[in-house]
């Protein structure tokens, strides 16, 4: 399930105010150093959500997809965009203005999703911080590919198939790794048997044991 897509009252009420907009793969939504209030709630397509660490790598911070909303940290607090939001397909969003959202969190059910929301996603910031501490590459490659089938999966014949947006290199730069180490992991994990791997598809074929390889449990 999307961290936004918790419940109705919030995405309905920012399609009801917002408008539909259409951005082409490669296109910014917004850039890190922003001082903008507008909020995406993405329909359909992929965004990465990168910011630029000291020296100027730029570092992965996450992939949002449909369902997931963006933005609405500058909308809330009126701080300068904390990352860059760059369209990785073709992207279908709702876009509204801040104050829009915050109109909308005058209904309690709506305030409590996004409440739920942003509690989902401090939860995911804690995990991956215990998990560059404890994990290597071939563990943090099979996190993002377990995280990626559990949001974004499908059920096919030959397993849960995932459509994969993010070059090698963009998924090495989620995993905090080299782009050698982490096709490295991927071979590793391919002769494990857990995934099958083509033109940015994966298809995870042993789910439970993705699952333990990215818990260090092997």
């Amino acid at each position: 399930m999307s961290t936004a897509d918790s419940g109705d009252f919030l995405s309905v009420a920012l399609r009801r105010e917002g408008h539909t907009r259409k951005f082409q793969r490669g296109q910014a939504l917004f850039t890190e150093g922003d001082r903008a209030e507008r909020v995406f709630l993405i329909e359909r397509g992929w965004v990465t959500v990168t910011c630029t660490a000291p020296g100027g790598r730029e570092i992965v911070l996450g992939l949002r997809g449909p369902g997931d909303m963006l933005g609405e940290l500058s909308a809330l607090d009126g701080e300068p965009r904390s990352a860059t939001a760059v369209t990785l397909s073709e992207v279908e969003a709702i876009v509204v203005s801040g104050s829009t959202l915050m109109r909308a969190l005058d209904d309690v059910a709506a305030s409590h999703e996004l409440i739920r929301m942003l509690a989902a996603r401090l939860r995911d910031a804690d995990r991956k911080r215990l998990e560059f501490a404890a994990l290597d590459t071939l563990g943090r490659v099979a996190w993002r590919l377990y995280e990626l089938s559990e949001r974004f999966g499908h059920e096919s014949e030959e397993g849960i198939s995932v459509e994969l947006p993010l070059s090698q290199e963009q998924l090495a730069a989620w995993c905090g790794a080299s782009r050698e180490s982490t096709v490295k992991a991927l071979t590793s994990l391919r002769g494990l048997g857990y995934i099958t791997t083509g033109r940015r598809r994966v298809v995870i074929r042993d789910l439970e044991g993705l699952r333990r390889q990215a818990r260090g449990i092997v």
